[in-house]
Order: structure tokens, then sequence, then C-alpha cells
């Protein structure tokens, strides 16, 4: 939808390939984008990357709207999910750093009498067991998902309706739980603290110094502005309708049942969680800043770094998970930073970054709908970087 002590973040990084061998990550990312198009049935695929020695570049396979069949393209906006949570993060972590908030506050102080009954109790829970999953508390996106999509996909929901909701569910059996619900409650934090929305707050101290021109929060629009992609989802009205014909576009395809568009959608059901629109050129920029000292001091950093295990049922075999940040290994050594996000019309996107530098940034238009297509999207960031001759990263215990 997770202690060892991580690096500092300005640790000893290995020196950058020299420009020869630029081609070689380019040439991974971009084979390994066909696959989820040809193998795995997603209809667009894209990667923006930065690597020091070898500048920007971008690959793209697929269309970004099978209606039209206008091709793919990194330049394209989406709705980026939750790599949301670390905006959000990286505010909470900004307000602790100016002594606004501690981190190891109990949510009561700051949110009175919100997170009570059913066994949950905000005395207990910290503003960092929100921002690192910690909390106990349950996903309601998981109740929220077993609706009707027709139910609630253009209605608007407030943050404390949905934090109710969630409320009312069982408690997770383990004590590592990915949830939204977190997100939006470290989101309504920011408010109390500041007194200011959280988006504000995510615009003025992040979006707009970092110059992400393309990252904006659409609040009840459901519509994405400017370029983007289109995005899919699985037809529930449609299920069995078979393969398209030659010529057929639209809402058929090649590859699996026929899909419905999903790229008008009101996402205040993801809020502080879940509801940007970005682009993986703003992404990669957005982890460069953070990472690269621009928006948090080098102390707060190594906390949003320091990780416990998160559950692989919720995440994936090996992830580990800190402040708003997964960290997740590399087989060449080593482990990539940033996060991932999905939403219910089919976007899934990606953002990672290196120790030395090294930046990836992915979108899809649909959600890899079996383990093997969603290893095959995570493949592709382990391509990128550990491609070619390239050094291997250092070793480091996240």
């Amino acid at each position: 939808m997770l202690v060892l002590v991580a690096p500092a973040a300005n640790a000893a990084a290995p020196r950058a390939a020299p420009a020869a061998g630029c081609g070689a990550a380019r040439g991974a990312v971009t084979g390994s984008l066909g696959t989820l198009v040809t193998r795995h049935g997603i209809p667009g695929a894209a990667a923006e990357a930065t690597e020091p020695g070898c500048g920007r570049w971008t690959a793209a396979r697929g269309v970004a709207d099978l209606g039209s069949g206008r091709p793919m393209s990194a330049g394209d906006r989406l709705r980026i999910g939750s790599i949301t949570k670390t905006f959000t993060a990286t505010v909470v972590v900004q307000l602790a750093a100016e002594g606004r908030l501690g981190l190891d506050d109990p949510v009561e102080r700051h949110l009175p009498g919100l997170i009570r009954g059913n066994g949950y109790d905000g005395r207990t829970i910290t503003v960092r067991g929100l921002l690192q999953h910690t909390s106990g508390l349950p996903d309601y996106t998981e109740s929220l998902g077993r609706r009707p999509v027709g139910e609630w996909r253009f209605r608007h929901f407030e943050p404390r309706e949905l934090i109710a909701a969630a409320l009312k569910m069982p408690r997770p059996d383990r004590k590592w739980h990915y949830a939204t619900t977190n997100a939006l409650l470290a989101g309504l934090v920011v408010e109390k603290v500041t007194g200011r929305s959280v988006e504000t707050e995510v615009t003025r101290r992040i979006i707009e110094p970092l110059g992400l021109r393309d990252t904006y929060w659409p609040g009840d629009t459901t519509g994405i502005r400017g370029p983007h992609s289109h995005s899919y989802f699985p037809d529930p009205e449609r299920r069995g309708a078979g393969r398209a014909g030659p010529g057929q576009q639209g809402r058929q395809r090649l590859h699996g049942p026929p899909l419905a568009d999903g790229t008008a959608w009101n996402t205040t059901f993801g809020g502080a969680g879940g509801a940007l629109i970005s682009t993986p050129a703003d992404v990669n920029r957005f982890y460069r800043g953070l990472f690269g000292g621009t928006l948090v001091p080098a102390r707060r950093l190594a906390e949003m770094r320091r990780t416990v295990p998160a559950d692989p049922r919720r995440l994936w075999p090996g992830a580990r998970y800190g402040l708003g940040l997964i960290a997740s290994p590399l087989s060449c050594g080593g482990a990539w930073w940033g996060h991932s996000g999905t939403v219910p019309g089919g976007h899934r996107a990606l953002g990672a970054i290196t120790p030395d530098g090294r930046s990836l940034a992915l979108a899809l238009t649909k959600v890899p709908d079996t383990d093997r297509a969603e290893a095959a999207f995570r493949a592709v960031v382990d391509r990128a970087f550990c491609a070619g001759s390239r050094t291997h990263q250092p070793k480091e215990t996240p």
C-alpha cells in the first residue's frame, strides 16, 4: 500500500561510471519497458533518469491513450499515488527540524480525541509511527476498495471521514502495516501545527522552491491538466468480453480482459497519502532535492532513512521502510531509496535514487495485475542501477 540504522545521507558513494558506459542503463531500461508492454499487457510505460556524468535521458514504450494511439511520453503527467507520502513526510520532518513538533510526540497532543475507540488510542501512537507505518492502524482503502467503484469514484472525501472508517476496522495482525490512514493523520498534524492545509504546506515548502512545474494537488477536479497519459483498469462490466479484433482500439486490448479508462477520478480519497499529480522529471527532481540536502538538514534526513522491515505482503520481499521512504535492495549491492505509488484508476509510479546521485522515475498507464508483472516493473529499477559494468553500490544496511 516496513531497527537498523541506515548510513548517513552523505556517506561515501562510488564514483559514477564514465560517459562511455552511459548507454547501458538506457538500453536496459528501454528493453524492460518493452517487456512490460508486450509481455505483461501494460498499454504504456515511460522512464526519466539522471546519471552523474551522463545527464538526463528518457525512454518510453507503448501508448499514452488507447483511443487515439498517441505514443507514451516521459513528459506526460500522471497520478503518482503514494509517492505523495514522501512529500507529506518531508513537511512533517521539516516542522520537527524547526522545533514546531516532535517526531515522538503522541498524536493525541496534536489531534486530541481523534484516535479513540475499538482498541485504538492516539495517546500511544507517535508522529514517527504514522510516518513509518508502525502505528498499528488499519488501512481505510481496503474497506473502500470493496465497494463498487461507481459508488465512490467521483465523490469528495474528507480526511476525518476516512479515518473514522479505518477506526471501525479490525486491528492489523502485524506491527508494521502500510496504511494510507497514517498519511491522512500526518496531514492533519501539519494542518494543526501550521494553521494551513497540508496541500498548502507541500506547495510552498517543496513544489514551489524546487520548481516542480508539473506537480500539483487536483482537489475535487477529476481530470488532469495539460499533457498526460490516460490510465486503465480492468472493466468490471465487460469481464470475459474477449480479445480485441484486428484494428480495434479504445477499451479493448490484446492482453487480458477489456479495460476501462480510469483517468478521470476524484482523488480526495487519497489526500495527503496519494492525491498528487506529477511527471517523472518532477519526481526525480523532488528526490534529488530531498537527498541532496535542499529540503531537510542532514541529521533529519538520516532519521528519515532509519528503517524497519516491511511486511512483504504489503510491499515486496527485502523492502524496508523509514519515514515516508522505502529502501529496496539492488542485485549489485546496496539499495535504492524512494517510493512507489498506485491509484485505482490505473496509474502506477515509482521514484528511486541511489547514494551516488543516480535517479529514476517510472510511469505506467495500468497497474500490473500479476506478481510476475509487478516484479518486472520493479526490475526496471534494478536494471537501470545495475546495468553493464557499473561499479557496485556501497554495501549498506537500510
